[in-house]
């Protein structure tokens, strides 16, 4: 067998396999037997039709296959012992492949693409400054969650009239074109919230209404899409989204939200009994545990951040028309229109995912079992808080975790966690962090943008 690589750029390549009768006849041969064993054909007992007839019947897929696994295997061991960093998967040439004659066995040429990573360094100094933005936990913050607690445990109470936070139950009729009832349409009794309804028209036509009080309405203004429409007027999804006049909405109750009390039957009821003692305790442990969901969000916006400006800084090339043409055969289902529209988006995720590995190759970063198996007990061991649920002996929660991580999918999250971890650990190490607090809401702000 004799394989060589044809260089076109620093991107792509063309490998070129000749492979010889002697390379792949003994298995050819072997499972042309095989199948001669098994095969039955009316005439002849089982394992004795001629092996010219099976041949004649099965050879050319026999022997497709047997290549395949012969190209398959000299592939992957080249690109290996070479070290060649690919991208994708090798790609067939067909126009220079189709003329191969499978019908008589002789020696073949395969020729195949391939698009090859850029190569490139990764500099980082102290000399760069990057910015660690904080959500500010201030007393406004924590006073929002203690309200958030206080209504989740708090009771409904009717009131007389209707104001930006109340609910409004109601009854609601179907009309026609020109705002009169239709006969025989439906009546359906449902909720309005009007803290969550979003158009303001619709909104202040919402507040101040009691018992009794008919409003003629756009039902799309007071509810959150399709599903909730059609749960709304109690009619099918597709009919929601077609649905284009009003409905007749009669108040028949107003209900307001009101707060539990602050005190330590609401502090047990959210963390058991002795584990936070008084208001105070209650508020430094929302603190604590605000701070720590925050940082796991200025985490993910430092690494944004720090990828956007890495991938800009590098500039590096991809093989695009390569990538373009692996992922339409990698997928079927997905058009070219499709791909040309998302394929910048793509890029920019592989850049990053090469710049990643970069890191981890360069700084010999690693994760063992143990700290795979730690983290992976972390992950249950709050699943089970969750459910309030005891959490299993040593050895059998140990079990659990390797139960885990053997899963191929579930194992390979585990791993990339943990490898983004290390990276984002190395990233702050290598540059000058400064810290920044902000607000919630600038961080948030900041957070969506693109």
């Amino acid at each position: 067998m004799e394989i060589v690589k044809e260089n076109i750029d620093d991107l792509n390549a063309i490998i070129k396999v000749k492979i010889a009768k002697e390379d792949y006849n003994d298995s050819y041969e072997k499972a042309l037997k095989n199948v001669r064993k098994q095969v039955q054909m009316p005439g002849f007992r089982q394992g004795q039709v001629p092996a010219s007839v099976v041949k004649k019947k099965y050879g050319v897929s026999i022997l497709g296959e047997e290549l395949d696994k012969v190209l398959n295997s000299a592939l992957f061991d080249y690109i290996k012992e070479n070290e060649l960093d690919v991208l994708g998967q090798p790609i067939p040439k067909t126009d220079e492949n189709k003329a191969i004659d499978f019908k008589n066995p002789s020696d073949f040429e395969f020729s195949y693409e391939i698009g090859l990573a850029p190569a490139f360094e990764v500099k980082l100094t102290k000399k760069e400054k990057h910015t660690y933005n904080k959500v500010k936990v201030d007393s406004e913050l924590i006073d929002k969650q203690v309200s958030d607690f206080a209504k989740r445990y708090g009771s409904l109470a009717a009131v007389d009239k209707s104001g930006e936070k109340d609910m409004i139950m109601a009854s609601f009729k179907e009309l026609d074109e020109n705002d009169k009832l239709v006969e025989g349409g439906f009546t359906h009794s449902s909720t309005v919230s009007v803290e969550f309804t979003e158009d303001k028209a619709a909104k202040k036509k919402l507040i101040g209404l009691k018992a009794g009080d008919v409003l003629i309405i756009d039902p799309k203004t007071i509810s959150r899409g399709a599903a909730d429409l059609a749960a709304m007027l109690n009619i099918s999804k597709e009919a929601a989204e077609k649905f284009d006049k009003n409905v007749e909405l009669t108040v028949t109750e107003v209900k307001r939200l009101e707060e539990t009390n602050v005190d330590q039957e609401l502090i047990n009821k959210i963390y058991g009994e002795g584990v936070v003692d008084g208001v105070e305790a209650f508020r430094a442990k929302i603190e604590e545990e605000m701070s720590s969901m925050f940082n796991a969000d200025s985490d993910r916006l430092f690494k944004r951040d720090f990828a956007n400006k890495l991938v800009d800084k590098l500039s590096l090339s991809l093989p695009d028309e390569f990538l373009k043409r692996w992922i339409g055969m990698s997928n079927e289902e997905v058009t070219a229109e499709q791909i040309e529209a998302e394929y910048d988006q793509y890029a920019e995720s592989l850049k990053w995912q090469l710049i990643e590995n970069k890191i981890i190759k360069d700084n010999k970063l690693e994760v063992s079992n143990d700290e795979a198996i730690e983290y992976t007990k972390d992950l249950l061991g709050k699943q089970y808080a969750q459910y309030g649920m005891m959490i299993p002996e040593e050895e059998e929660f140990n079990k659990m975790a390797m139960s885990v991580l053997g899963n191929k999918d579930e194992g390979k999250k585990i791993y990339d966690a943990l490898y983004e971890s290390k990276v984002l650990d190395y990233l702050k190490s290598a540059v000058k962090v400064e810290e920044k607090e902000l607000s919630y809401d600038e961080f948030v702000e900041l957070a969506s943008a693109k």
